[in-house]
């Protein structure tokens, strides 16, 4: 892509209510735009991000038998008063609009009843057990504060994947299955040697539900980490009954503050059975689904790697997610022609490649912009290294300069 067909530009300045680092520097690097307080759009650089996290959380899903779907964001109170859980008593962050009908809809915070009263359409017999809908769906939540930047927001994608299965036994099976497939996901988003399986409050659903908590200075649980084991206790749940039922003890334990980025329950037969979502077994007998919720926010987890990877220059993002792998720069008209080549090649290798060919601007505020942006590599292309036949590649986490030649920088970066 070329720079100067990008609308965006960088940005010196950000809004004065912004406090995070994460939001900051996604700011001023041109990947989001504050709508509001907990309220962002994605840009074209940043929604090329959140496409990379939410490509690596499907491929995950689909491989443990998940069928992606895309539900509705409004909501009839219906399945929700069926469930106990309409009223601004039962959950307090609803968003709630009036039809010109009278009517009033809901948008949705989140969908285990919705998808479990369209669930009756399909599910009716044991041999449609198991069902692993899942959707990238974006939630809305009534949230008193919304100062995290984009790891608390009002308006936020969330991966909601919900398991229905005929028993306690084969949904123990699956949840065994799903936090291995989200452990497979931290480790590809660069996280996951920091990023633990904590044992939380299950809340009506359960004695204990699961959440993944990232290692993190501004996160705002506080978490006990064994890690040897690679498990961590949420210090809501932190009590002699917990550590014991783990076979941990406090002095095993360091307490540290983390992130929530992703959770897993066990819902049981709650939802099912409000709902109505039954099947007949092989006896004949009338039998309610046994459920479970499985959540991850992208742009949670977008705001978390923002803030985790940045340094003093700006955004460092791993190769797995960053927008391009590598932004080409000439820094002068005679280099031009030169790195023109040098683009269509990469391009015909399948480097994705942010060109940055805008004239009449200094080389060091496409170096400054270069960084802020935090691509992983930069190929300098000048009229000094031309002379030498050469290229400098930078790699942004490190700082390492390479001074190399065209085949060279092709076959590394391939």
């Amino acid at each position: 892509m070329r720079r100067t067909q990008v609308f965006t530009k960088t940005n010196k300045t950000v809004p004065a209510d912004e406090t995070t680092l994460n939001a900051k520097l996604l700011i001023q690097a041109g990947y989001v735009y504050k709508q509001m307080a907990g309220v962002y759009a994605f840009l074209p650089f940043g929604k090329r991000v959140l496409d990379k996290i939410v490509q690596i959380i499907r491929e995950e899903m689909n491989a443990i038998g998940g069928n992606e779907l895309s539900m509705t964001a409004l909501q009839p109170a219906e399945p929700w008063k069926a469930s106990g859980r309409w009223s601004e008593e039962a959950m307090d962050v609803w968003f709630k609009t009036d039809l010109a009908s009278g009517s009033t809809l809901g948008l949705a915070p989140t969908h285990e009843e919705p998808i479990t009263q369209m669930m009756t359409r399909y599910i009716a017999s044991y041999k449609d057990l198991p069902a692993y809908p899942y959707q990238f769906q974006i939630k809305f939540r009534n949230e008193l504060r919304a100062k995290s930047g984009l790891m608390r927001g009002r308006e936020f994608l969330m991966k909601d994947l919900y398991s229905f299965c005929r028993d306690r036994e084969a949904h123990d099976e699956f949840y065994a299955q799903i936090t291995e497939a989200y452990h497979r996901i931290y480790g590809r988003l660069g996280l996951g040697d920091i990023t633990f399986k904590t044992f939380a409050s299950g809340g009506s659903f359960a004695k204990y539900s699961h959440e993944f908590q990232t290692l993190s200075p501004v996160g705002e649980d506080v978490i006990y980490v064994h890690r040897a084991k690679r498990l961590a206790v949420n210090k809501e749940v932190y009590n002699d009954q917990t550590l014991n039922d783990l076979g941990v003890t406090a002095d095993e334990l360091e307490e540290a503050t983390a992130v929530e980025v992703g959770n897993i329950f066990t819902l049981g037969t709650r939802f099912s059975e409000a709902e109505g979502l039954y099947f007949t077994d092989e006896k004949g007998e009338r039998q309610p689904v046994f459920m479970g919720s499985y959540g991850i926010g992208p742009s949670r987890v977008m705001g978390l790697l923002a803030e985790h990877f940045a340094d003093e220059k700006g955004l460092v993002w791993p190769e797995s997610v960053a927008p391009f792998k590598v932004n080409l720069t000439p820094i002068d008209e005679d280099s031009m022609a030169l790195a023109e080549d040098l683009y269509a090649e990469l391009e015909a290798n399948g480097i994705e490649v942010l060109f940055d060919d805008r004239r009449g601007v200094r080389a060091g505020e496409k170096f400054a912009d270069s960084d802020l942006m935090g691509l992983p590599y930069r190929i300098v292309v000048s009229k000094r290294l031309i002379e030498q036949n050469k290229f400098e590649l930078v790699h942004r986490a490190s700082g390492q300069v390479e001074l190399i030649d065209r085949q060279t920088i092709i076959n590394k970066l391939k």
